[in-house]
């Protein structure tokens, strides 16, 4: 099926009015049958051989007039005119038929879906060259050619013999001069010409003016390539911004045709990914899609979690098929269903096959988490707008049960700092020499790649925020600024200031960034291309892109996609390491973390407003505390060595071996420094911190502690003995400690049975 020719009824001031109009056509005999002279006439012609005579023509003129008319129209030689026109008079006599009478089948067959075919056809006797002029005749003169069944012709050439040089080289500089001014290379203008002059073929107009949005699209369902796709879609881009059509071409993906289909494949919407699901539920779906006002990812997230419960509807309650035939029993039973639901399970087919090894498995506990507030969302939206009865609480039954958010908190997966150290090299020297031939990296510049690298690297922004910068976003310190809190003075240009749009969580705000990322960011404005402004996707205003190009904003996904492969190729660097893949929002975690970690950090207050968060609680979940700052800061406590002290203990052997122990004489003396102490249980006295005169203390200065400790059969150990809080404050130095200790001790019988104030009152004279 051709694309329809949408015509104006009345021309536009530089329409184009074919030579032949219906009105010519209308003065020809198109009789499809031959006469007998014609048929004895054509007889002639195939056995001459040679040009047909005069004789020959003139009983040929119903045929041979319309054809010369046409060629006259024509640009290019004559020589291979006269070859067309041969060649059609005798195929004429090998039909039976005049070529008035040929349908689209038999122009297929007599111009050759290839040029193979064409030779096969007519011999090889016939020049290439006539093909193109018997296709401009059969176009000019109306009969029914298919173009796109004639196989991968000159499209551009025939646009320039049917419509004139100047016209086609008119349309065609216009929009290549759109499109280059964008950054578009000249490589493909080949391709480009010759997609835009078979639009023009088919819409039969050489005219930009003549094609429509209506026309491109239609065009653009039923080509066969993502390549010609590709550049209807440039097309109307550039149209677009002619003032020729109102707006660019949707982005609607198309799905590829079967390698077996043909070559024009008729029009189909893609393949989708809502099988067995109940066109009541799903128009349910679609209902709340069309009418939430949450983001268009969220939208499309929440949709695709409330497709998988309409297939899990119709395997387990096909009879329930509307949100408000739901209760609470079933929206239970529901929760209990993801709880224990697996990789697999209730998706379409697309998905099925993305599952891959992972298939069976059990799923994640925030997917649990999302399929289930994906209901609580849907229920709540549905009843506030009045859309069903109030039947259940969403926020009490759809809530994630407890064993599920148990395993759901902080995790914040920084990539390891040798590995993060090569990428950071690899993006200071990343050059054109590093970019793979063949590989998606070629459509941008090195300059936006260094850039959108810095910027990944140096200033832990969202993907999204990424891709959402704009031209002039950075600032620069263009004067010395003495800090008011410390007296420091900030030299200028020490850093750069970057703009960053409106996000998720917050209004724009201006971060300091390195100057390499200010410094890479200028480099690619000063060769960044013209670009069209066009809408920001989340506040709807016109902006200028920073990464734009060909205008077209990078999206989000080639950071992931082609961005993080190139740096890690760069820096021989896995794509994955123990935490997963490496991803976008993986460098915000770890520069916050690095910055949280570094010799002089940022506060957590500091790195809120330096991430964009909207509370210091979501800033929490960037920050991983480095394990040798850890261990440091462990030891620098000196936990071990404040409750447990080691203390001497001296064991008489002597006492031990002559039974003396045995009959209740001292064996075990604890060193205190000044003095031992023969109290057997001692780690467990109050006194031992300040020991007063009784019974089992003995000072050093006595001859008895000097005879004990000048024995030779007596054995030194050390033993642990854990200490209070007063304990530890005394003897970390606090005098007033041990004070208080002395004083809270006084009536405290010791060991020897008095108090210390008893014991003191014995000493005085």
């Amino acid at each position: 099926m051709k694309p329809p020719t949408v015509a104006a009824e009345q021309p536009l001031e530089l329409g184009w009015v074919p030579p032949l109009d219906r009105r010519a056509l209308d003065r020809y005999d198109r009789a499809a049958d031959l006469a007998v002279d014609e048929q004895a006439a054509l007889a002639e012609l195939v056995a001459s051989r040679l040009a047909p005579a005069k004789s020959i023509q003139s009983r040929l003129c119903r045929l041979v007039g319309p054809l010369r008319e046409a060629m006259a129209v024509v640009d290019g030689s004559q020589r291979y005119k006269d070859v067309a026109v041969s060649t059609l008079l005798r195929t004429c006599q090998r039909e039976n038929r005049a070529y008035w009478g040929w349908d689209s089948r038999t122009w297929t067959r007599v111009l050759g879906p290839t040029q193979a075919a064409f030779y096969q056809e007519h011999g090889a006797q016939v020049e290439a060259g006539a093909r193109q002029y018997m296709i401009a005749a059969a176009y000019l003169l109306d009969r029914p050619v298919d173009l796109w069944a004639l196989g991968d012709f000159k499209r551009e050439a025939l646009a320039r013999k049917i419509f004139g040089h100047e016209l086609v080289e008119k349309a065609v500089s216009a929009i290549l001069g759109v499109l280059q001014g964008w950054g578009y290379s000249t490589t493909g203008a080949t391709a480009l010409g010759a997609t835009l002059c078979e639009l023009l073929l088919l819409n039969r107009s050489p005219h930009l003016q003549d094609l429509t949005a209506e026309y491109l699209e239609a065009f653009r369902s039923q080509v066969d390539s993502k390549e010609r796709r590709a550049r209807v879609y440039d097309v109307g881009r550039a149209l677009a911004a002619l003032g020729i059509l109102a707006s660019p071409l949707p982005t609607a993906p198309y799905a590829s045709p079967a390698p077996n289909a043909s070559a024009r494949p008729p029009h189909s919407s893609p393949e989708v990914t809502i099988d067995q699901v109940h066109p009541e539920w799903r128009g349910w779906v679609e209902r709340w899609e069309s009418t939430s006002t949450l983001t268009r990812y969220t939208r499309r997230h929440v949709g695709n979690c409330l497709l998988k419960v309409g297939r899990w509807l119709q395997s387990r309650h096909p009879e329930v098929t509307r949100p408000e035939q739901w209760d609470r029993g079933l929206g239970i039973e529901y929760v209990a269903a993801v709880d224990r639901m697996k990789v697999g399970d209730h998706v379409g087919r697309r998905f099925l096959e993305r599952a891959g090894a992972k298939r069976g498995q059990p799923i994640a506990p925030r997917t649990k988490s999302a399929y289930i507030g994906a209901m609580r969302v849907f229920f709540r939206d549905l009843q506030e707008w009045s859309w069903i009865p109030i039947r259940l609480d969403p926020w009490r039954v759809f809530a994630p049960p407890r064993s599920v958010k148990a395993l759901i908190g902080p995790s914040p997966r920084t990539i390891a700092p040798d590995i993060w150290a090569r990428l950071l090299w690899a993006g200071l020297n990343l050059s054109a020499e590093d970019l793979p031939r063949g590989t998606s990296c070629l459509y941008y510049p090195i300059e936006l790649l260094r850039a959108l690298a810095l910027v990944w690297l140096f200033a832990g922004l969202r993907s999204d925020e990424i891709v959402r910068l704009r031209v002039g976003c950075v600032r620069w310190q263009q004067d010395d600024v003495t800090l008011p809190s410390t007296g420091e003075i900030l030299p200028r240009n020490a850093v750069c200031l970057l703009d960053v749009p409106v996000n998720k969580t917050g209004t724009a705000f201006a971060k300091p960034v390195d100057t390499a990322v200010g410094e890479a960011i200028v480099a690619w404005q000063k060769a960044r291309p013209t670009q069209p402004s066009l809408p920001d996707r989340k506040t709807g205003e016109s902006v200028d892109y920073l990464f734009c190009y060909r205008a077209r904003p990078v999206p989000r996904e080639y950071i992931n996609g082609g961005l993080i492969p190139l740096l890690c190729r760069k820096a021989q660097v896995p794509l994955k390491d123990v935490r997963g893949s490496i991803t976008s929002h993986r460098a915000r975690s770890t520069i916050a973390s690095q910055l949280f970690n570094a010799r002089d950090p940022m506060s957590l207050f500091e790195l809120q407003a330096w991430l964009g968060h909207r509370s210091p609680v979501t800033t929490r979940n960037y920050l991983a505390i480095e394990p040798t700052r850890l261990a440091k800061a462990y030891a620098d406590a000196n936990y071990f060595a404040r409750n447990v002290r080691a203390i001497a203990v001296l064991i008489d052997q002597d006492a031990i071996k002559s039974a003396a122990a045995a009959s209740g004489a001292p064996w075990r003396y604890y060193d205190l420094g000044h003095g031992l102490c023969a109290y057997e249980f001692f780690e467990q006295c109050p006194h031992r911190m300040a020991c007063p005169r009784c019974d089992f203390f003995k000072p050093k200065e006595s001859g008895r502690v000097q005879l004990l400790e000048a024995k030779s059969n007596l054995l030194r150990l050390l033993r642990e003995v854990p200490l209070t809080d007063d304990e530890r404050a005394a003897v970390d130095g606090d005098l007033a400690a041990l004070d208080r200790l002395a004083a809270r001790l006084a009536q405290q019988p010791t060991p020897s049975g008095q108090t210390p104030e008893e014991l003191n009152a014995c000493t005085k004279p």
